[in-house]
Protein backbone atom coordinates (compact mmCIF):
# COMPACT_ATOMS: atom_id res chain seq x y z
CA UNK A 1 0.00 0.00 0.00
CA UNK A 2 2.59 2.55 0.96
CA UNK A 3 4.73 1.87 -2.28
CA UNK A 4 1.47 2.23 -4.77
CA UNK A 5 1.16 5.13 -2.36
CA UNK A 6 4.49 6.58 -3.16
CA UNK A 7 4.70 5.33 -7.00
CA UNK A 8 1.28 7.38 -7.30
CA UNK A 9 2.38 10.85 -5.71
CA UNK A 10 5.51 10.55 -7.58
CA UNK A 11 3.65 10.56 -10.34
CA UNK A 12 1.26 13.51 -10.36
CA UNK A 13 4.39 15.23 -8.39
CA UNK A 14 6.15 14.85 -12.61
CA UNK A 15 2.94 14.65 -14.54
CA UNK A 16 0.16 17.45 -12.77
CA UNK A 17 2.77 20.29 -13.97
CA UNK A 18 2.69 19.03 -17.83
CA UNK A 19 -0.88 18.24 -17.64
CA UNK A 20 -1.73 21.50 -16.44
CA UNK A 21 0.24 23.45 -18.19
CA UNK A 22 -1.03 21.83 -20.98
CA UNK A 23 -4.92 22.70 -19.66
CA UNK A 24 -3.81 26.11 -19.40
CA UNK A 25 -2.96 26.40 -22.84
CA UNK A 26 -5.57 24.50 -24.25
CA UNK A 27 -7.84 27.10 -22.76
CA UNK A 28 -6.69 30.06 -23.83
CA UNK A 29 -6.81 28.26 -27.22
CA UNK A 30 -10.49 27.69 -26.44
CA UNK A 31 -10.57 31.41 -25.40
CA UNK A 32 -9.37 33.29 -28.92
CA UNK A 33 -11.18 30.53 -30.80
CA UNK A 34 -14.08 31.46 -29.13
CA UNK A 35 -13.39 35.29 -29.78
CA UNK A 36 -12.69 34.68 -33.04
CA UNK A 37 -8.95 35.43 -32.46
CA UNK A 38 -5.65 32.81 -33.62
CA UNK A 39 -4.27 32.27 -30.04
CA UNK A 40 -1.02 31.57 -28.86
CA UNK A 41 0.52 28.47 -28.59
CA UNK A 42 -0.98 25.61 -26.29
CA UNK A 43 2.64 25.45 -25.15
CA UNK A 44 2.38 29.32 -24.20
CA UNK A 45 2.18 28.61 -20.68
CA UNK A 46 5.35 27.00 -20.46
CA UNK A 47 7.03 29.73 -22.59
CA UNK A 48 5.88 32.44 -20.08
CA UNK A 49 6.88 30.21 -16.99
CA UNK A 50 10.45 30.33 -17.68
CA UNK A 51 10.42 33.68 -18.73
CA UNK A 52 9.52 34.38 -14.94
CA UNK A 53 11.65 32.09 -13.85
CA UNK A 54 14.53 33.60 -15.71
CA UNK A 55 13.62 37.25 -14.63
CA UNK A 56 14.80 39.45 -11.69
CA UNK A 57 12.37 38.75 -8.31
CA UNK A 58 11.42 41.51 -6.65
CA UNK A 59 10.01 40.78 -3.22
CA UNK A 60 7.95 43.09 -0.49
CA UNK A 61 9.53 41.11 2.23
CA UNK A 62 11.06 37.86 2.96
CA UNK A 63 7.85 36.30 4.90
CA UNK A 64 6.12 36.74 1.15
CA UNK A 65 8.48 34.13 -0.18
CA UNK A 66 7.82 31.98 2.80
CA UNK A 67 3.85 32.05 2.11
CA UNK A 68 4.25 31.65 -1.68
CA UNK A 69 6.63 28.58 -1.33
CA UNK A 70 3.98 27.16 1.03
CA UNK A 71 1.57 27.76 -1.64
CA UNK A 72 3.40 25.37 -4.01
CA UNK A 73 4.24 22.44 -1.27
CA UNK A 74 0.59 22.48 0.38
CA UNK A 75 -1.11 22.35 -3.60
CA UNK A 76 1.48 19.30 -4.00
CA UNK A 77 1.20 17.47 -1.28
CA UNK A 78 -2.94 17.93 -1.44
CA UNK A 79 -2.55 16.41 -4.74
CA UNK A 80 -0.18 13.80 -3.66
CA UNK A 81 -2.40 12.73 -0.83
CA UNK A 82 -5.73 12.84 -3.71
CA UNK A 83 -4.09 10.93 -6.41
CA UNK A 84 -2.02 8.79 -3.56
CA UNK A 85 -5.61 6.66 -2.29
CA UNK A 86 -5.53 9.51 0.84
CA UNK A 87 -8.39 10.69 2.78
CA UNK A 88 -10.83 12.89 0.89
CA UNK A 89 -11.46 14.90 4.46
CA UNK A 90 -7.46 15.49 4.73
CA UNK A 91 -7.21 16.84 0.99
CA UNK A 92 -10.08 19.67 1.06
CA UNK A 93 -8.77 20.39 4.43
CA UNK A 94 -5.03 20.63 2.92
CA UNK A 95 -6.50 22.60 0.00
CA UNK A 96 -8.30 25.15 2.13
CA UNK A 97 -4.56 25.76 3.74
CA UNK A 98 -2.77 26.04 0.86
CA UNK A 99 -5.69 29.07 -0.44
CA UNK A 100 -4.74 30.46 3.24
CA UNK A 101 -0.73 30.79 2.59
CA UNK A 102 -1.87 32.63 -0.79
CA UNK A 103 -4.20 34.90 0.93
CA UNK A 104 -1.51 35.71 3.60
CA UNK A 105 0.87 36.24 1.04
CA UNK A 106 -1.23 38.92 -0.72
CA UNK A 107 -1.94 40.70 2.87
CA UNK A 108 1.67 41.06 3.36
CA UNK A 109 2.65 42.83 0.82
CA UNK A 110 0.56 46.07 2.00
CA UNK A 111 -0.42 46.95 -1.16
CA UNK A 112 -4.02 48.18 -2.11
CA UNK A 113 -4.28 45.66 -5.18
CA UNK A 114 -3.03 42.79 -3.38
CA UNK A 115 -5.38 43.49 -0.52
CA UNK A 116 -8.11 43.88 -2.41
CA UNK A 117 -7.33 40.49 -3.99
CA UNK A 118 -6.90 39.01 -1.08
CA UNK A 119 -10.45 39.97 0.87
CA UNK A 120 -11.82 39.03 -2.34
CA UNK A 121 -10.13 35.59 -2.01
CA UNK A 122 -11.77 34.98 1.20
CA UNK A 123 -15.34 35.54 -0.08
CA UNK A 124 -14.30 33.23 -2.55
CA UNK A 125 -13.42 30.95 -0.18
CA UNK A 126 -16.76 31.33 1.61
CA UNK A 127 -18.75 30.55 -1.52
CA UNK A 128 -16.75 27.01 -2.37
CA UNK A 129 -15.64 25.63 0.66
CA UNK A 130 -19.18 24.54 2.17
CA UNK A 131 -19.08 22.74 -1.40
CA UNK A 132 -16.26 21.22 -1.00
CA UNK A 133 -16.70 19.81 2.18
CA UNK A 134 -20.19 18.21 0.93
CA UNK A 135 -18.42 16.61 -1.54
CA UNK A 136 -16.16 14.53 0.93
CA UNK A 137 -19.35 13.62 2.68
CA UNK A 138 -21.25 12.60 -0.38
CA UNK A 139 -18.77 10.39 -1.15
CA UNK A 140 -18.77 8.90 2.27
CA UNK A 141 -22.79 8.78 2.05
CA UNK A 142 -22.63 7.02 -1.48
CA UNK A 143 -19.45 4.17 -1.01
CA UNK A 144 -19.17 4.17 3.00
CA UNK A 145 -15.56 5.44 2.96
CA UNK A 146 -13.13 8.76 3.05
CA UNK A 147 -10.27 6.89 1.47
CA UNK A 148 -9.67 7.98 -2.42
CA UNK A 149 -8.73 4.25 -2.74
CA UNK A 150 -11.68 2.85 -1.49
CA UNK A 151 -13.70 4.94 -3.63
CA UNK A 152 -11.91 4.10 -6.83
CA UNK A 153 -12.86 0.18 -6.18
CA UNK A 154 -17.02 1.10 -6.30
CA UNK A 155 -19.45 -1.20 -7.86
CA UNK A 156 -21.61 2.01 -9.29
CA UNK A 157 -20.42 5.26 -10.19
CA UNK A 158 -21.15 8.23 -7.84
CA UNK A 159 -22.84 10.14 -10.22
CA UNK A 160 -25.71 7.62 -10.15
CA UNK A 161 -26.25 9.01 -6.06
CA UNK A 162 -24.68 11.91 -6.28
CA UNK A 163 -26.02 14.21 -9.19
CA UNK A 164 -26.53 16.99 -7.05
CA UNK A 165 -23.24 17.43 -5.79
CA UNK A 166 -21.91 17.15 -9.25
CA UNK A 167 -23.54 20.04 -10.37
CA UNK A 168 -22.71 21.92 -7.53
CA UNK A 169 -18.85 21.38 -7.46
CA UNK A 170 -18.82 21.75 -11.67
CA UNK A 171 -20.79 25.18 -10.75
CA UNK A 172 -18.30 26.34 -7.88
CA UNK A 173 -15.11 25.20 -10.24
CA UNK A 174 -16.01 28.36 -11.85
CA UNK A 175 -14.28 29.88 -9.06
CA UNK A 176 -11.82 27.70 -8.04
CA UNK A 177 -10.73 27.98 -11.61
CA UNK A 178 -11.17 31.63 -11.48
CA UNK A 179 -13.19 32.34 -14.78
CA UNK A 180 -15.80 34.82 -15.02
CA UNK A 181 -18.21 35.65 -13.72
CA UNK A 182 -16.59 35.00 -10.74
CA UNK A 183 -12.99 35.65 -11.15
CA UNK A 184 -13.28 38.49 -8.57
CA UNK A 185 -9.91 38.18 -6.76
CA UNK A 186 -7.63 38.20 -9.95
CA UNK A 187 -8.08 37.93 -13.53
CA UNK A 188 -5.74 37.95 -16.54
CA UNK A 189 -8.52 39.79 -18.96
CA UNK A 190 -7.51 43.32 -19.76
CA UNK A 191 -11.01 45.23 -19.64
CA UNK A 192 -12.01 44.04 -15.80
CA UNK A 193 -11.56 46.84 -13.35
CA UNK A 194 -8.52 44.60 -11.25
CA UNK A 195 -6.66 42.79 -13.21
CA UNK A 196 -4.04 40.83 -11.35
CA UNK A 197 -5.34 41.73 -7.59
CA UNK A 198 -3.97 38.81 -5.35
CA UNK A 199 -0.64 38.39 -7.41
CA UNK A 200 -0.33 42.02 -8.09
CA UNK A 201 2.98 42.23 -5.86
CA UNK A 202 4.68 39.27 -7.43
CA UNK A 203 7.06 38.47 -9.86
CA UNK A 204 9.91 36.41 -11.01
CA UNK A 205 10.52 33.25 -8.99
CA UNK A 206 7.23 33.83 -6.71
CA UNK A 207 5.12 34.49 -9.50
CA UNK A 208 6.06 31.82 -11.31
CA UNK A 209 5.48 29.18 -8.14
CA UNK A 210 1.89 30.73 -8.26
CA UNK A 211 1.19 29.56 -12.11
CA UNK A 212 2.52 26.13 -10.98
CA UNK A 213 0.62 25.82 -8.44
CA UNK A 214 -2.30 26.40 -10.55
CA UNK A 215 -1.36 24.02 -12.80
CA UNK A 216 -1.58 21.43 -9.97
CA UNK A 217 -4.49 22.21 -8.70
CA UNK A 218 -6.40 22.55 -12.30
CA UNK A 219 -5.17 18.53 -12.07
CA UNK A 220 -6.66 18.02 -8.66
CA UNK A 221 -9.91 19.68 -9.30
CA UNK A 222 -10.46 17.38 -12.84
CA UNK A 223 -9.41 14.56 -10.74
CA UNK A 224 -11.76 15.11 -8.41
CA UNK A 225 -14.45 15.87 -11.01
CA UNK A 226 -13.46 12.12 -12.42
CA UNK A 227 -14.09 10.55 -9.23
CA UNK A 228 -17.68 10.59 -9.75
CA UNK A 229 -17.65 8.40 -12.48
CA UNK A 230 -14.34 6.03 -11.62
CA UNK A 231 -15.62 1.99 -10.50
CA UNK A 232 -13.30 -0.75 -9.65
CA UNK A 233 -14.29 -1.36 -14.16
CA UNK A 234 -11.48 -0.01 -15.93
CA UNK A 235 -13.83 0.83 -18.61
CA UNK A 236 -15.01 3.57 -15.73
CA UNK A 237 -11.71 5.65 -16.60
CA UNK A 238 -12.35 6.58 -20.03
CA UNK A 239 -16.07 7.67 -19.14
CA UNK A 240 -14.38 9.85 -16.71
CA UNK A 241 -11.61 11.35 -19.01
CA UNK A 242 -14.70 12.05 -21.42
CA UNK A 243 -16.52 13.89 -17.99
CA UNK A 244 -13.18 15.93 -17.47
CA UNK A 245 -13.24 16.96 -20.98
CA UNK A 246 -16.69 18.07 -21.18
CA UNK A 247 -16.54 19.71 -17.71
CA UNK A 248 -12.93 21.78 -18.62
CA UNK A 249 -14.75 22.89 -21.96
CA UNK A 250 -17.93 24.26 -20.36
CA UNK A 251 -16.05 26.05 -17.95
CA UNK A 252 -13.97 27.75 -20.51
CA UNK A 253 -17.45 28.69 -22.40
CA UNK A 254 -18.93 30.72 -19.39
CA UNK A 255 -15.76 32.22 -18.83
CA UNK A 256 -16.23 33.96 -22.27
CA UNK A 257 -20.15 34.38 -22.10
CA UNK A 258 -20.46 36.04 -18.68
CA UNK A 259 -19.57 39.25 -17.42
CA UNK A 260 -17.73 39.87 -13.59
CA UNK A 261 -20.18 39.97 -11.54
CA UNK A 262 -20.52 41.95 -7.62
CA UNK A 263 -19.35 39.57 -4.71
CA UNK A 264 -22.64 39.70 -3.19
CA UNK A 265 -24.30 38.08 -6.40
CA UNK A 266 -21.73 35.37 -6.23
CA UNK A 267 -22.44 34.86 -2.44
CA UNK A 268 -26.11 34.65 -3.46
CA UNK A 269 -25.72 32.60 -6.28
CA UNK A 270 -23.09 30.07 -4.96
CA UNK A 271 -25.12 28.97 -1.90
CA UNK A 272 -28.21 28.83 -3.82
CA UNK A 273 -27.10 26.62 -6.01
CA UNK A 274 -24.77 24.10 -3.58
CA UNK A 275 -28.29 24.92 -0.92
CA UNK A 276 -30.88 23.27 -4.01
CA UNK A 277 -28.95 20.67 -5.50
CA UNK A 278 -26.32 19.33 -3.25
CA UNK A 279 -28.35 20.23 -0.28
CA UNK A 280 -31.36 18.45 -2.14
CA UNK A 281 -29.07 15.35 -2.93
CA UNK A 282 -27.85 15.39 0.49
CA UNK A 283 -31.76 15.54 2.16
CA UNK A 284 -32.23 12.23 -0.54
CA UNK A 285 -28.98 10.84 0.52
CA UNK A 286 -30.29 10.62 4.45
CA UNK A 287 -33.62 9.48 3.69
CA UNK A 288 -32.86 6.25 1.75
CA UNK A 289 -30.03 5.50 4.37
Amino acid sequence: MEINFIIKAVLYLVLAPLLGGLLSGTDRLFAARMQGRQGPPIIQPFYDVNKLLHKQTTVVNSIQVLFVTGYLIMTVFTGCLFFGGGDMLLVFFALSMSEVLMVMAAFSTNGPYSIMGAQRELLQMMCYEPMTLLVAIGFYYAQGSFMVSDLVKAETPAIIQLPGFFIGFVFILIIKLRKSPFDLSTSHHMHQEMVKGLTTDLSGNNLAFVEIAEWYDTILMMGIVGMFFITANPISRIWALIAVIVVFFIETLIDNIFPRVKYITMLKVTWAVILVFAGTNLLILNVLK
